[in-house]
This record gives structure tokens, sequence and C-alpha cells, in this order.
């Protein structure tokens, strides 16, 4: 739901790319017909119009609000002042209730830090993190991208305070960039904890959208410095191995990007960002489609060690 926001220019945080609430709708439309049910945004996305735009769909196309999945994040700068980031207690107490005055509803299902804060002691975050669960406010804890060590961490803090553990784990994952293999995803494997990975198309290169050198066929493509720092140092060599697998099964690149991802056996699902309905089709069509070994293998066969990325 990260696409979902303001798509006037002179909203503060308005990016070429943002998809308004009209085109928003037909797009989640799709998804719940497909039969998708979790759905993942932040505080921090659009500032805050991206929850606001979540809420709103939710409510209209689900019966129940048992229905489906929601799940939110806390970390990054929500105002302009000193108090309105970050995991302190201060910060996390008042950002769950706007989160859920946004999203127009009494609990979140998952509530994830989105970052490691490295002013704030994990201590201090695990118990108020407790209180927010205890309140009712949230079913389950989640976090995102940081250190194994830092993860490990937070589940010893989370048993000191009495608490619940990290149950779900959103990392940065995908053919591109598999340094979550060496120590996060085996941690979250042998401790029971949900894999999650966000970026599974790096930011639509393993979708054949974004070329060597910089630029794309996309707005986002052009308007995406993140995107293109990744991509600087991305194999294409890769991305022309998920192609060739692609043409032979008859299906997207995308797709076979993500069947790639779903067969991995620590991952429960993968966080896709959508701005038009096709790419809600190609999820959809990722599902079946199940990788032979020499296809993974192809697939695999070229990766290099990378610099950690996804820790911005």
């Amino acid at each position: 739901m990260m696409s979902f926001g303001n798509p006037d220019p002179r909203h503060g945080s308005w990016r070429a790319w943002h998809v308004g609430d009209d085109a928003a709708a037909v797009i989640v439309r799709a998804a719940v017909d497909g039969g998708l049910n979790f759905f993942d945004t932040a505080d921090s996305y659009a500032g805050g119009a991206s929850e606001e735009v979540t809420g709103t769909l939710l409510r209209r196309f689900f019966a129940r609000r048992e229905d489906y999945v929601l799940a939110t994040k806390v970390y990054f700068p929500t105002g302009p002042g000193p108090f309105d980031r970050g995991l302190s207690r201060r910060h996390i107490m008042a950002a769950i209730d706007a989160s859920l005055r946004r999203l127009g509803t009494d609990y979140v299902d998952l509530y994830q830090v989105h970052r490691w804060d490295y002013g704030v002691p994990i201590a201090e975050t695990m118990a108020a993190l407790r209180d927010v669960v205890r309140a009712g406010k949230a079913r389950y804890l989640g976090a995102s991208s940081m250190h194994a060590g830092q993860f490990a961490a937070a589940q010893e803090a989370a048993d000191s305070a009495g608490g619940p553990r990290f149950a779900a784990m959103q990392n940065h994952y995908n053919l591109l960039y598999r340094e979550e293999e060496r120590e996060m995803i085996p941690l979250c494997a042998g401790q029971g904890v949900a894999v999650l990975p966000y970026s599974p198309l790096a930011r639509g290169v393993l979708a054949g959208t974004r070329h060597p050198g910089g630029g794309g066929e996309t707005v986002r493509s052009g308007s995406d410095p993140l995107g293109a720092k990744r991509q600087a140092v991305a194999d294409f060599g890769i991305v022309d191995e998920v192609r060739a697998v692609a043409k032979a099964r008859e299906a997207a690149s995308a797709q076979v990007a993500l069947a790639w991802l779903l067969g991995r056996s620590a991952v429960t699902s993968v966080v896709l960002g959508a701005t038009r309905p096709g790419h809600v089709s190609d999820a959809l069509g990722a599902v079946p489609l199940a990788l032979t070994k020499a296809e993974t293998d192809r697939l695999e066969a070229r990766y290099q060690p990378q610099p950690i990325q996804g820790h911005e």
C-alpha cells in the first residue's frame, strides 16, 4: 500500500509514482477479488495518506474486519518535531493511536518497527510494544530490516519485558539481493518467525522495467534515488536468466521472480507494491508457478555477495 497517497504535486509528501484514491480502489478491488487478504502500510508513507486510503478501501471491500490482515509500521518521521520519530516509548504510544485513527480501526494485526533505533535502548522499545499489545491495539509484533544480532537482542529484550516477541521479519530479499540468507533467514526459521520480504522485484529491475546504466520504462524509475542506487549495482545477468526462464514458461519475468521467493521455505508471503491492476495479476499468477530445481539453480547460479542494503 506504499504506492497509495496524494497524487497532487503540491502535497508535501508527494511522489511522482503515487496513486490516487480512484486508481487505488481499482487495484485493491482486483486484489480482494483475487483472494489476497494481507495489506501492509506504514505511518510515514505519503505523510499518513497511505494509511487513510488503506483504511477507507479495506472497509469498503471487506464486510468484516476479521477477514483481512492489516499491518503498519513505526519509526520514520511523521512530523517536524524531535519526538515525531524513532522507537521511544513516547513516540510509539503516540504513533499507534495516530495510525489507528487514520486507518479507522481499533487494532492492527501486525505492528512493525520500521528500522532499528540506535538512540533508544531496545528494552524501552520492547516494553512499549508490549503495552501496545496488552492494550489491544495490536495483535502481533514485527520488525523490518536490521542486523541479525539486533533482531536477536530485541527478542531477548521482549522476554525480559514479559511481552511478545517479534512474530515477523519484513526484510529486503530478492534474487538480486540474498545477503539475508546468511544470518537473518536462518535465525527466523529457527525461531518460527515469518519472513515477509519487501522489494521482491528489486524496485522493478527483476520485472524488466529498469535498464543497465539507469533509467527505465516506469514513472518511478525516473524519480527514485534509492532505486537508482540499487540499480547501479544490480547484476543484469541475473535479470537475463529470469527473462529466459520466463520466456520458456510463457510467463512474465515478475512472475518468475516472485515464484522463486514464494518457493523459499522460510518465506511466508511477499510485500508487493502495485500501481496498476496488472501488478496484482502478476502476483496471482506467480502463486501456482512452481519452479523446477534446474530453473532454480539457473536463477541462483550467478549471484555474488553484495554490500548490505535495505537498512536505509
